[in-house]
């Protein structure tokens, strides 16, 4: 997950290899509630781990369901038996949709049934979202409900305290034409009530996103509840209803996820040495509507074939062929058509999509705004949209409205043939449904290396180069590379593979060769302020009097510098990369875009390190660390190989006088105007 205000993506020329995805957000929460209101406890596999899944089991622990993490990954949720655990609470259920109508209905019906009160709340955008036909059907009932701040939306309070008899002998009426969300939430809440006869639900005007209905059908089922349907008009839930445990059930992938990497096939160039996209996880026989989004991406030209449980897709006609397509069939992962349009032969049109009016954002507003920000021409309406590819693409900053899916859709625009970066703002909210999004985009997709941006911190020891390139590294979303601590890992590595380098003569031609391989081989990973070697966090080992005496050995080794060579130059991989070093600028990255050389008076360095071993319980002497740093200085600076100095482009930071924040914001501002979105 990224901490970042905004993700820099480079032009991307190619893509290939093979993603699992997450588990189905709209399967995950619907099971964590019938598992939660059954009877028995239920083993829930490949559950979705994000955002709106944390705010429904937040929610079920409030009300006393017990989960249990198992040995094999599986979360165990004992369930309450349709019976309520706690009488009063109040929750927080953020931007969650899948949570938010649910909990109102099933609450609304259990407060009225065993005398309980439930307020319901979310951030503002979810007070934007309309909840008035849920909550009307609900009063049919006779469930006490008061709307909290402005009538038909959250926050809610649900019941009085008081038992209420529910009127539950006519049909009750819910409008399906706003949202599908509604009509799932009742068909999960009245079992609850069905004990003694049955309930039938007639739907108001049209059902838009059947296929969600078709989910939540499937999933009654497996907990034992059959419902019985006339067409898309009504249903009847049987008397005798009741929620039991199937026991164990594994998650399916998630079908509208599954969507940009589908997508991400039909617009890039294979990428050598691969056979285009592969996706696991999810397949043809889904039980998800949005697996449909296939006839789609085919309808544009893409080659797609699969089995149950995973799919293939190759680029196929080039442009994408325009379509005309009603997608009240696949409503999320339309969205994802909006951008795929965007590389078509001519102009799009998306129809009977009015219930992105009344999602995470205005989504038909939000990708109408974005798309002409890239050069596409778009006209938008109650319930479509329409657009022409660029004629001219243009660099653009995509603002994604607190949307997980504005901002995985348009990082498909990083293909663009312009050759254009994209940046995506507020990376984070992918964490909504796909918290490794960006991360799972990147393993699969190429460009060339110059593409890729490297900004190179070079500087004196004790000059606090390290501290600022994890914050950069941090707020950029960008790889790490502590090139001081690789020899320190070799050195490690020696020791660990029983080569005493204390001893041994590292000059000799066969051990100096396998000090290189052994460098060679080494998988190094810095994640802020840990250093993983083969897999094992060695951060403490490599800070150690020892390592750093073994490291000053082996760096006279020429093989394992060459070895070295090559393992630094690994780390220049997408998004970017923050190289910290002595000669990064000037060896290493020599077309580094930006070069930064940080320093500090020597005696402030001094008191910087004495500060920091005092800190950690180490004795220590001012004095004597200033002639230490003075005396390697010299040495840095004037030693054959790679001495330390500033590369001719390079951007000096004095940082004697500045905190670590304002270096960063500093090394920030330099790098914004490197960027084609320095004006932004």
């Amino acid at each position: 997950m990224f901490s970042i205000h905004h993700l820099d993506i480079a032009p991307l020329a190619s893509a290939g290899g093979t993603v699992r995805l997450p588990g189905s957000k709209s399967i995950s929460n619907r099971v964590l509630l019938l598992a939660a209101l059954s009877v028995g406890h239920t083993d829930i596999v490949d559950l979705l781990d994000s955002d709106d899944t944390q705010v429904m089991l937040a929610a079920l622990a409030q009300l006393g369901c017990r989960l249990e993490p198992q040995p094999d990954g599986a979360l165990r949720v004992h369930g309450l038996g349709g019976q309520l655990a706690v009488r009063e609470a109040a929750l927080f259920l953020g931007n969650a949709g899948t949570a938010m109508r649910p909990l109102t209905a099933a609450l609304a019906l259990l407060a009225s049934v065993h005398s309980g009160t439930f307020a319901l709340s979310g951030i503002a955008r979810m007070h934007e979202r309309p909840i008035g036909d849920l909550v009307d059907a609900l009063r049919q009932l006779g469930c006490p409900i008061e709307c909290l701040g402005t009538e038909g939306y959250p926050p809610l309070k649900l019941g009085d305290g008081l038992a209420h008899n529910l009127r539950l002998d006519q049909p009750i009426r819910v409008r399906g034409d706003v949202s599908s969300q509604f009509l799932t939430a009742l068909l999960l809440a009245l079992p609850l009530v069905a004990q003694q006869q049955a309930i039938v639900i007639d739907v108001v005007g049209e059902l838009i996103s059947r296929p969600y209905i078709e989910i939540t059908l499937n999933l009654l089922e497996k907990f034992g509840v059959r419902v019985q349907r006339e067409g898309w008009q009504r249903f009847t839930i049987p008397a005798g209803s009741r929620y039991a445990s199937p026991g164990r059930l594994h998650v399916e992938g998630d079908a509208s996820s599954a969507s940009y990497f589908i997508a991400l096939g039909a617009i890039a160039p294979v990428a050598s040495g691969s056979d285009g996209i592969t996706i696991e996880g999810v397949g043809l026989a889904s039980i998800q509507g949005d697996i449909r989004f296939v006839e789609a991406a085919r309808l544009m030209g893409a080659h797609i074939s699969g089995e149950a449980n995973a799919l293939h897709i190759r680029r196929g006609a080039w442009p994408l062929k325009a379509i005309e397509l009603d997608c009240n069939h696949i409503p999320d992962a339309a969205m994802t058509l909006t951008v795929m349009a965007l590389y078509a032969d001519g102009p799009s049109t998306l129809r009977n999509i009015a219930s992105w009016r009344v999602k995470e954002t205005d989504r038909i507003a939000a990708m109408a705004t974005e798309c002409r920000k890239l050069g596409a021409a778009v006209e938008a309406g109650a319930d479509f949209i329409r657009i022409t590819p660029p004629k001219a693409w243009q660099a653009a900053s995509i603002h994604t409205y607190d949307d997980h899916r504005v901002a995985m859709c348009f990082s498909l625009a990083a293909f663009n043939p312009a050759r254009l970066p994209v940046r995506i703002e507020d990376p984070k909210c992918v964490g909504k449904t796909f918290p490794d999004y960006f991360e799972t985009l990147f393993s699969v997709c190429h460009t060339d290396t110059a593409n890729i941006p490297v900004i190179c911190v070079d500087g004196p020891t004790a000059s606090g180069k390290g501290t600022l390139s994890v914050e950069l590294a941090t707020r950029l979303g960008y790889h790490l590379l502590d090139s001081g601590a690789l020899y320190r890992l070799v050195g490690l590595a020696a020791e660990r593979a029983g080569i005493a380098t204390a001893q041994a003569d590292l000059r000799e031609p066969a051990l100096a060769q396998r000090l290189g391989n052994l460098a060679a081989g080494m998988q190094v990973r810095f994640t802020g302020q840990q250093i993983f070697l083969d897999g094992a966090d060695v951060t403490e080992a490599v800070r150690t009097e020892a390592a750093g005496m073994a490291a000053s050995r082996v760096s006279a080794v020429p093989e394992v510098r060459g070895a070295l060579l090559g393992l630094q130059h690994g780390f220049r991989k997408l998004p970017g990369l923050v190289a910290d070093g002595r000669d990064m600028g000037t060896v290493i990255f020599p077309d580094a875009p930006l070069k930064v050389y940080l320093t500090a008076t020597a005696a402030q360095r001094a008191e910087r390190r004495h500060m920091q071993l005092i800190a950690k319980g180490i004795a220590a002497n001012i004095d004597n660390l200033l002639v230490d740093l003075e005396m390697r200085d010299l040495r840095d600076t004037s030693r054959a190989h790679a001495p330390l100095k500033p590369a001719a482009d390079a951007l000096l930071l004095d940082n004697s006088e500045l905190n670590v924040e304002q270096s960063v914001q500093q090394v920030l501002s330099w790098w914004q105007g490197k960027t084609v979105f320095s004006s932004n």
